[in-house]
């Protein structure tokens, strides 16, 4: 029976814990042993926690300090490295480890050592970056090449001091040529050609695509008449948006000026966490927090007439996917992978945030009414988030990098 570690850097929370979570429990049932390695979650029998809240707190400190990410956690990590040599994994595969939980240089020289076939996952740009998660906003493309003069250098992994990116760039170079058997997947079209151009995996021949998944047993339409109910909505045209964190980078400023131009009959509602600021919350928006459940969820999806992602910057889109598997129109602006998740017939894209055009499409969706995209979306969800199909590729890649150690 082969033996699967995953490392990330949650288990169960977010977009990356939630696909670690249903990744996990998917090769249980197809008879694998999985393991888990993450800084936070479930302290079930097969998840290993690395480090603690101090160490993650001490790292994030030094990271800040001295521009650095990736390169302290050294005690926590060498506990992580004799659990491996415990374990034994046949594929140790790789997500987000841009957490402040892990040493980059010991982890990379055990699995070059031990020449464990390894897979990597980019959920994000951090894999092939200095230190960004995204870069398309800003219009930087120094990772192509060496990094350096970053001008994101107080965004995403906060140096305050130093930047160090440039080392940070030929030091991934330098960790994935030092994999014997390694793939690389992208969980788009956009990111993965993105991926291709960097010198990170300049030696690294197996590039490939494969989407996140939706549990489509959890996120289907269902009656929500209910929720509408509580949440005094009922005569309401409902447009909904979600994050983990609200912000600008979501799109919060466009949300907050797109609810000033709506009708008395429509109303907005956000998922996720919000720290309060200066701007007044419009009335006709409607905060709820953060939902973990699924199944409520879905309600949530189901009840909405209409999705909005106004994010410019997205690596695959979960939300945009989850929310068309439960039969809601899409709108997004045009820009990294969204316009790929967005399937024919499925919502609108515009090219960038024109309040105008967007207040008339909404009109539009409210006069065809959601019944019209319902089938064609559900249906894109089917053809390309199922996870059956999607998890099931992820086993080619673990059975073609076991194969190539023995060659």
């Amino acid at each position: 029976m082969k033996k699967i570690l995953q490392i990330n850097a949650v288990y169960e929370e977010g977009s990356t814990g939630r696909t670690t979570k249903e990744l996990n429990e998917y090769l249980q049932a197809r008879g694998y042993e999985s393991r888990i390695a993450v800084s936070a979650g479930s302290q079930e029998e097969n998840i290993f926690l690395i480090g603690n809240k101090f160490d993650h707190k001490l790292h994030a400190m030094f990271s800040r300090i001295f521009g650095l990410q990736g390169y302290f956690s050294y005690f926590a990590t060498k506990k992580l490295l004799s659990y491996i040599d415990k374990e034994k994994p046949d594929v140790v595969h790789l997500r987000n480890l841009h957490g402040n939980f892990i040493n980059l240089p010991l982890l990379f020289g055990y699995l070059s050592k031990k020449k464990i076939p390894t897979v990597i996952t980019l959920h994000d740009c951090w894999f092939y970056t200095g230190k960004c998660c995204h870069y398309t906003v800003i219009k930087c493309d120094r990772w192509k090449k060496d990094c350096g003069n970053c001008p994101k250098l107080h965004d995403d992994n906060v140096s305050l001091f130093f930047d160090h990116t440039r080392r940070q760039l030929n030091d991934k170079m330098k960790f994935i040529q030092s994999l014997p058997h390694v793939a690389v997947v992208g969980v788009s079209d956009w990111i993965t050609n993105e991926a291709k151009k960097s010198k990170v995996f300049r030696s690294v021949s197996d590039i490939s695509r494969i989407y996140n998944w939706i549990d489509l047993e959890q996120f289907h339409l269902v009656d929500s008449g209910n929720l509408k109910k509580e949440l005094g909505l009922y005569d309401k045209f409902i447009i909904l948006s979600v994050a983990s964190g609200w912000s600008e980078k979501k799109g919060l400023d466009k949300i907050f000026d797109l609810a000033k131009g709506l009708a008395e009959d429509v109303a907005i509602v956000l998922i996720g966490h919000y720290s309060p600021n200066e701007k007044k919350i419009p009335e006709n928006i409607l905060l709820v927090g953060t939902v973990r459940n699924p199944q409520l969820l879905s309600a949530y999806y189901s009840m909405a007439d209409l999705y909005l992602n106004m994010s410019l910057e997205e690596s695959f889109g979960k939300v945009s996917a989850e929310a068309l598997a439960c039969g809601t129109p899409v709108i997004a602006i045009n820009s990294t992978a969204n316009a790929e998740i967005i399937g024919p017939g499925c919502g609108f894209l515009f090219d960038k945030f024109d309040k105008k055009e967007v207040l008339l499409t909404i009109e539009r969706v409210k006069k065809e009414t959601k019944k019209k995209y319902e089938s064609k979306c559900t249906q894109w969800a089917r053809e390309n988030f199922s996870e059956e199909i999607n998890a099931e590729e992820y086993i080619k890649i673990y059975e073609k990098v076991i194969g190539l150690k023995g060659i």
